[in-house]
């Protein structure tokens, strides 16, 4: 089984491009099963949920997707930072949907400064690409939300299994007519196609 997680809405929007694809994606991909999980934009409680659901099924992999505004590509995240920041690059509180906005804290007190994801990232970029989809890695997966999954679920499974974070561009119809955006079915072709690389790494 691998573990595929997405988040709800936040930040006002009504749309969040990872639920769209959670709910489009096959039952099993490259022979495995997928165990959905929609989680809430929420620091504390993402992981809570995550966590506990990842020793509930022990998955043979871990894909977390997550929101990107402004990028123009799938972005492989290879690292996440012990640090939660809610604030924008103006300076102005970008609290989670339960209303919390961490300024300058740590996620595991005492813990390492930087996890790194431990999916096949070079083999992921070269195969979405190969089918036609934008890919990149990224070393900046923020210090959001996202960020806070990824790390927490790093310092969990201690790299028993591929575990690692895919964030992806708006939508078209999500109106940010100033930002690059992505057609649902190129998102979901590159992030089966992810999956299907995580797959066969873990086989």
């Amino acid at each position: 089984m691998i573990l595929v997680t997405a988040f709800e809405p936040f930040g006002g929007e009504t749309i969040n491009p990872t639920r769209r694809i959670l709910e489009q994606l096959p039952e099993t991909v490259g022979g495995y099963r997928l165990y959905k999980l929609l989680l809430p934009v929420e620091f504390v409680r993402c992981r809570e949920i995550a966590l506990a659901e990842y020793d509930r099924v022990r998955p043979s992999a871990v894909v977390m997707l997550g929101q990107h505004g402004g990028a123009d590509a799938l972005r492989v995240e290879t690292a996440a930072v012990n640090l939660m920041h809610a604030l924008a690059p103006d300076g102005s509180p970008r609290p989670d949907n339960a209303g919390s906005v961490p300024v300058g804290e740590p996620l595991v007190p005492g813990g390492a400064d930087r996890l790194f994801s431990t999916l096949p990232a070079e083999e992921i970029v070269r195969a979405v690409n190969a089918a036609g989809v934008k890919c990149v890695t990224s070393g900046d997966a923020g210090k959001y939300v996202c960020n806070a999954l990824l790390y927490g679920m790093l310092a969990h499974d201690h790299g028993e299994v591929p575990t690692g974070f895919i964030h992806v561009p708006f939508l078209k119809e999500q109106g940010h007519e100033d930002k690059p955006y992505m057609e649902l079915n190129t998102m979901l072709r590159g992030i089966v196609t992810a999956i299907e690389t995580t797959a066969a790494d873990s086989a």
